[in-house]
């Protein structure tokens, strides 16, 4: 067994690390009431901790995992004090627990981070990925707009952009749900919620990621694992990720999809060079590089914009805006409908032919669903 590595997540990027203003967050979130959905996760736990710095009103951090997210509590209180911070359990899948968390609240700022992200395990569980990722995220949305909520962001993937796989599919389908809701209400005069989506690629070191999956095989001596030697992936941190969803927040007029430039894609051989490398070890020496093959719903490479979009730039040079049209909420609500009735069913197969019908780029890639295309 090797010895534990110590090096910054930054050292992994090739590029400068991504820096903000935060004047604008300050204006949008000091003395607010703030929810968080999915708080207990990698991104959600940042952005509480992030949300924390700008002096809001209270902190509501809600999530179904009982124990992360009293281990965030714990940390909240160390951290803050002072603070009012809440938890909350209860699944967004639950229109009726998240309307009493509403109910109960009022939030004025809600950030989305909710979903089930892992890719080979939707694959396997496509009913989940729509009960949560596409229910769950209309039931909040909806909730946003009943309750009078100023500002809801959706913390979307690169994956969702043509996608090849369910998890991708299901968050590219809550994209459109939000497009299309909000354009309804710009249609009836009727906007109180500002909804915005922000989009970005793979984070370093959350919760099943990449870098502590290689950590761990580097401590055991390897091999590392990485599916094929040309598979890229757009990567930034946790800090940085969350830095542009609130930015990105608090700079939106409502209806944009936010992406955000992170450099050039990395090649998975590169960064599993440079950290054996940083482990003060030799690749393919020391550390043997296996090759397993493509999984399941998995691209060689991500995108970031689809084929129709348009870029727009923002003041801030590493956020833009993809300029997508919105599709007819009556006709994406009946989709959703039709979707959810197969999936309470578990009519695997019928959810994921509609799901294909609803997101059309939606081609599978090296899985079982690819009959269905």
């Amino acid at each position: 067994m090797q010895e534990q590595v110590n090096y910054q997540l930054e050292d992994l990027l090739e590029r400068k690390q991504i820096v903000l203003d935060n004047k604008l967050i300050l204006g949008q979130l000091s003395k607010k009431t703030v929810l968080i959905t999915g708080a207990a996760g990698s991104i959600g736990s940042e952005i509480v901790r992030q949300v924390i710095a700008f002096a809001p009103k209270c902190i509501i951090m809600l999530d179904q995992a009982e124990t992360p997210l009293y281990l965030l509590e714990l940390q909240m209180q160390v951290l803050a004090p002072n603070a009012r911070v809440y938890s909350e359990i209860a699944d967004v899948s639950s229109k009726a627990a998240i309307n009493e968390v509403f109910k109960k609240y009022s939030p004025d700022v809600v950030y989305h981070a909710a979903a089930y992200k892992h890719v080979q395990m939707m694959e396997k569980s496509p009913v989940q990925a729509i009960i949560v990722n596409v229910k769950g995220t209309k039931n909040v949305a909806g909730l946003a707009y009943k309750y009078k909520v100023g500002t809801f962001v959706m913390i979307s993937t690169d994956k969702a952009v043509n996608p090849g796989n369910i998890m991708g599919a299901s968050k590219r389908i809550a994209e459109k749900y939000i497009q299309a809701l909000h354009n309804k209400l710009v249609l009836q005069n009727d906007v109180t919620t500002k909804y915005l989506i922000t989009r970005f690629g793979n984070v370093l070191g959350s919760n099943g990621s990449v870098v502590p999956v290689f950590e761990k095989q580097i401590q055991d001596g390897g091999p590392l694992t990485i599916t094929h030697p040309e598979i890229t992936r757009y990567f930034m941190t946790i800090k940085e990720a969350c830095q542009l969803v609130l930015e990105a927040g608090a700079m939106g007029q409502g209806g944009e999809v936010y992406i955000f430039d992170m450099g050039k894609q990395v090649k998975i051989i590169d960064l599993a060079y440079k950290m054996i490398r940083l482990a003060g070890l030799v690749p393919n020496e020391d550390i043997k590089i296996k090759y397993t093959g493509l999984r399941q719903g998995e691209k060689l490479y991500e995108e970031l914009l689809n084929d129709t979009s348009k870029v727009l730039p923002t003041h801030n040079e590493n956020i833009m805006i993809s300029s997508e049209d919105a599709e007819d909420y009556s006709y994406i609500v009946a989709g959703i409908k039709k979707m959810n009735g197969f999936a309470k069913k578990f009519l695997v197969l019928e959810t994921v032919a509609e799901m294909k019908r609803m997101v059309p780029e939606f081609i599978s890639t090296n899985s079982d669903f690819k009959e269905l295309d």
